[in-house]
């Protein structure tokens, strides 16, 4: 019998140890126009932080920020324990290749999540299924290949220009091309999975890089695991761009109606 190999995300986002620091490589399949694309990044970061003998708890937030670009190939990540106590770490990662200067500057918090009083605000979404939705075709972005893109609503349409723009709102299944199941890593890569919404919003495709990305998790580990899935039901919207920026809300729901992670980003673009 052959040996399985390891599932592309597994090798994209794959750390070795070294004396000082942790070491990552880009991958090829998680490429976008310029630069690796940022949710691999992120969950790169995510899994040395996960894998520091250090960490306690599961995480709670990830804020990464993109400060230049990625070249192709080896980069270090220089994994620092800020502050922890009882309940919650905070960490520092500093992403930089060949001694330079940081290209990548991400926080983190890790928390222990006890049982506790619960209000849950936010309402499941609702969808057709993912079974009877219809599959978003290849694009020439390398990432975006690695996910099958099911919309719901708000589909991306590149096409003549609108005298108005036309609506930023979208409602996708997200699930990886090659079946895996949901952990925290691919869900933190995920939650960076959406197309810009200018690129909705004028039916173009513009430069267009994020700048800054939070992502905040609803669940932790032991409890993703016992959902069982490897897709989520995601929204995406945008409430302003102005002045060459642009923000995106989003929201990562289990297919059994369970909120699991909730991001917002600040974008560049060029239009």
């Amino acid at each position: 019998m052959h040996a399985k190999l390891p599932h592309p995300f597994d090798d994209a986002t794959r750390i070795t140890a070294g004396d000082s620091s942790w070491q990552g490589h880009t991958s090829d399949d998680y490429w976008a126009f310029v630069g690796p694309f940022g949710g691999a990044t992120a969950a790169t970061i995510l899994r040395a932080l996960i894998d520091h003998p250090e960490r306690a708890g599961d995480p709670l937030a990830l804020t990464v920020n993109y400060c230049a670009p990625i070249a192709k190939g080896a980069f270090d990540l220089d994994v620092r324990l800020v502050k922890g106590n009882r309940s919650s770490q905070h960490w520092s990662v500093e992403l930089s290749q060949g001694g330079g200067e940081v290209a990548t500057l991400a926080t983190a918090v890790f928390a222990e999540r006890r049982p506790s009083w619960e209000h849950r605000v936010a309402q499941y979404p609702g969808a057709k299924p993912f079974e009877a939705t219809l599959p978003f075709p290849k694009i020439a972005a390398s990432w975006a290949n690695q996910y099958e893109f099911r919309f719901v609503e708000g589909e991306m349409r590149i096409g003549p220009p609108h005298a108005e723009p036309a609506s930023t709102y979208s409602k996708i299944w997200i699930s990886d091309r090659e079946p895996r199941k949901l952990d925290m890593l691919s869900l933190m890569s995920m939650s960076d999975a959406f197309f810009g919404r200018i690129f909705h919003a004028r039916r173009e495709l513009v430069p267009f890089g994020t700048v800054s990305l939070t992502t905040y998790f609803h669940t932790d580990s032991e409890e993703l695991a016992s959902e069982n899935i490897t897709r989520v039901l995601a929204t995406a919207d945008s409430k302003i761009m102005h002045k060459s920026y642009a923000d995106q809300n989003a929201e990562l729901w289990s297919p059994n109606g369970r909120l699991l992670a909730t991001s917002t980003q600040i974008a560049y673009y060029k239009a």
